[in-house]
């Protein structure tokens, strides 16, 4: 296995009807693949089981190696190093068209000349089915996508973005494939158009059974969709797995700060206690649990754990300082407060009582059992 990833990479899933206690065949597998281009290495020895019928999302920031580790799943690259299996079988030569896979890419790709139905049918004329059974099966899949049939004969180019992004899907569920990848296909749509098709999608994943393997710099997308999720940096997989394990248990310091804002404070070992001197005041903080051998480690504390308080005694781990601004995050409002150089993000709901925004200093802290302790 990868860097990083730990047993639930590899555990569960499967085809509805498996046995619980029965291990589940990967549909594609990847072991000690690498991709280099020169001299620089872009995928850096992954190793990876994609599950029958998951959807997968893998992450990371610009130039982590996210979209060459798709291509070369895609039979659009081949690895420098390292083997690609399908369902057991050695896919690293074998080339796109011949794979049971389909890619939709971020520009869509659709022919602009031709209409909704033929774009659709494209894959299906190819394939050598009649203009009866293409028409047929091209009305299907509009309405699976939740598109009118009168669109069967409009010109794609006259579909809006969102329009044109269902047709895409359409046009790759018209291949019949095991697998689709996407290649960051909603980055391009506005807000509220990218949380409709983020949930279609996922509705469409759950209706099909396919298995869905996709390709986002966004954390956001992948929590909402996914079944489980790859972290990516610098060519590496630093972490695997589901959602709440990805957001609540970070093994390092990068993944906990991509996946969403948080607190991170660096502590020391002094005299047996742990110390932060990142605050106004050097602070003793109580740690949910300790890191064996370790001198130096961060700590990691959500938003939503950290609190006002009322009294020192109300937490294990207290901070002074002073509220300079807040946020507004419609059912949420999010505070920062300074306490030295530090700043502290709180968020809380607008049922809860809130202080003021003055002068003032306050209390703030949280629970050690709500911190999570990784490498410095």
């Amino acid at each position: 296995m990868g860097a990083g990833q730990s047993e639930t990479a590899r555990a569960g899933g499967g085809r509805p009807g498996e046995g619980a206690d029965r291990p589940a065949l990967p549909v594609l597998q990847l072991v000690g693949v690498s991709k280099r281009f020169d001299d620089f290495t872009a995928v850096d020895d992954i190793s990876l089981d994609i599950r029958e019928g998951e959807f997968l999302t893998i992450v990371g920031p610009s130039g982590s190696g996210k979209t060459t580790l798709l291509r070369m799943l895609a039979g659009l690259e081949q690895p420098s190093e390292g083997n690609i299996t399908l369902r057991g079988t050695l896919i690293n030569d074998l080339p796109a068209r011949r794979r049971p896979t389909c890619l939709v890419f971020q520009s869509l790709a659709l022919f602009p000349h031709m209409t909704v139905g033929r774009n659709i049918e494209f894959p299906l004329k190819a394939k050598g089915v009649s203009a009866a059974e293409r028409k047929a099966r091209a009305l299907e899949l509009l309405r699976m996508v939740r598109l009118p049939e009168a669109y069967y004969g409009k010109n794609v180019m006259t579909c809006s973005g969102g329009e044109r992004q269902r047709v895409a899907l359409a046009r790759a569920f018209a291949y019949d494939p095991d697998v689709l990848f996407f290649d960051e296909p909603l980055s391009a749509l506005d807000y509220k158009l990218k949380k409709l098709l983020e949930k279609e999608l996922k509705d469409l994943h759950k209706e099909t059974g396919k298995t869905f393997v996709y390709i986002t710099h966004s954390l956001e997308e992948a929590m909402v969709m996914s079944d489980r999720i790859g972290v990516m940096r610098a060519g590496k997989l630093v972490q695997v797995g589901s959602p709440d394990a990805i957001y609540g248990q970070p093994q390092n310091r990068f993944v906990a700060e991509f996946v969403g804002e948080v607190n991170v404070i660096g502590v020391t070992l002094s005299n047996g206690a742990w110390l932060s001197q990142e605050t106004a005041e050097p602070v003793r903080l109580v740690l949910p649990q300790t890191m064996a051998g370790a001198e130096r480690a961060a700590v990691v504390i959500r938003p939503e754990y950290m609190k006002f308080l009322a009294a020192p005694g109300d937490a294990d781990n207290v901070v002074s300082g002073r509220v300079y601004n807040e946020y507004s995050l419609g059912s949420r409002i999010q505070y920062q407060v300074r306490a030295g150089e530090r700043v502290f993000l709180i968020e809380m709901s607008r049922s809860q009582i809130r202080p003021g925004t003055g002068d003032g200093e306050v209390l703030i802290g949280w629970n050690a059992e709500d911190a999570i302790v990784v490498e410095a």
